[in-house]
């Protein structure tokens, strides 16, 4: 049996300024935008060559299963691209603050690329959700 992750729901405060961010800003393609029922609303989208997508809701009761999570609360997903350099300047170039391509060394955090597996990139949503790029040796289908 596959387990697959799917979806991560993202908390914001405003479904509009953070689906310009991820459609506009990010380059994220917006996969649905649908109010669901009376004031619910889902806005989802898939980063390019992803398998997963990210959702966005406003008005969307909590499942027994899931505990509330404040806008800015998601922190350190990873997503993975194999060629951080061009990333990076991708999203900068749409006006994304992404910090300097940094790798992991004996002092700690330190500026550059590193060796497979070992450079990356970090920014915020509006709301202060943090996302990590990683750079993978090749895709995903090539692993």
């Amino acid at each position: 049996m596959d387990y697959t992750i799917e979806v991560i729901v993202v908390p914001v405060t405003d479904v509009d300024r953070a689906k310009e961010f991820y459609a506009d800003r990010c380059g994220f393609p917006v996969d649905l935008d649908t109010e669901v029922a009376p004031g619910i609303r889902i806005v989802q989208l898939t980063p390019p060559g992803s398998r997963c997508s990210l959702a966005l809701s406003q008005g969307m009761p909590s499942s027994p299963s899931q505990s509330d999570m404040e806008p800015g609360a998601l922190r350190a997903v990873q997503i993975c691209v194999t060629d951080i350099t061009a990333a990076h300047a991708e999203l900068t170039g749409r006006g994304v603050d992404v910090s300097p391509v940094q790798h992991v060394g004996p002092n700690g955090w330190e500026e550059g690329r590193g060796e497979p597996w070992n450079s990356f990139a970090f920014f915020d949503d509006p709301d202060g959700n943090g996302w990590v790029l990683q750079e993978a040796p090749a895709p995903l289908s090539q692993r």
